[in-house]
């Protein structure tokens, strides 16, 4: 059995200002770099084993990545795969006005994102085949794998918290994963 462990990032500063990251680096608070020690300690005392912790490559989740590693002392790689949602000419743009206004054509769509999120699951199934993988991401591509996984849509999945943790057992690829691409494996 494979055990995937999703984690969001720590507060940003931009999370506070409630603006579109999507992939602007983004910096965390200090609340933000409190809130990854937190989750560290948590996953140090419940004594959970992972074989290698994977990152979205965004600044946000690395600077949470490399908290939460100082206590784990993992293998930790980069994986461009859980990189939020590209909001395109949205990037920046306040939650309050993205919501009232019309998605632009330049943004991922969410059969993008789902895509993506399948090409996930299947090159963790895969690669990380009968281990314990600690990834951290973001929230709404987090929910996006979620939701693939499940065959559900990404409203059905609760939203995650800053530095909240949720687990996916997998023990076999779920029948509409198992037409994705074959280029799942490589992970860029």
């Amino acid at each position: 059995m494979t055990h995937l462990y999703l984690a969001r990032h720590g507060e940003t500063e931009e999370n506070v200002a409630q603006i579109l990251q999507g992939l602007m680096p983004g910096h965390l608070t200090a609340r933000g770099r409190e809130q990854a020690a937190e989750l560290r300690d948590k996953l140090v005392a419940a004594h959970t084993a992972f074989d290698v912790m994977l990152t979205s490559d965004l600044q946000r989740a690395l600077d949470t990545a490399n908290i939460i590693n100082d206590g784990l002392h993992l293998p930790l790689s980069p994986c461009p795969l859980l990189r939020e949602r590209d909001w395109g000419s949205f990037t920046g743009t306040p939650i309050t006005i993205a919501r009232s206004s019309q998605m632009p054509d330049d943004a991922e769509s969410v059969q993008a994102m789902f895509e993506r999120a399948k090409r996930f699951i299947t090159y963790i199934y895969k690669v990380y085949h009968n281990q314990s993988v600690l990834a951290i991401g973001h929230g709404l591509f987090n929910r996006t794998i979620q939701a693939a996984f499940a065959h559900c849509e990404i409203r059905d999945i609760p939203r995650m918290q800053n530095a909240e943790v949720r687990h996916i057992a997998i023990d076999h690829l779920p029948a509409q994963l198992n037409s994705s691409t074959q280029d799942a494996i490589s992970a860029d």
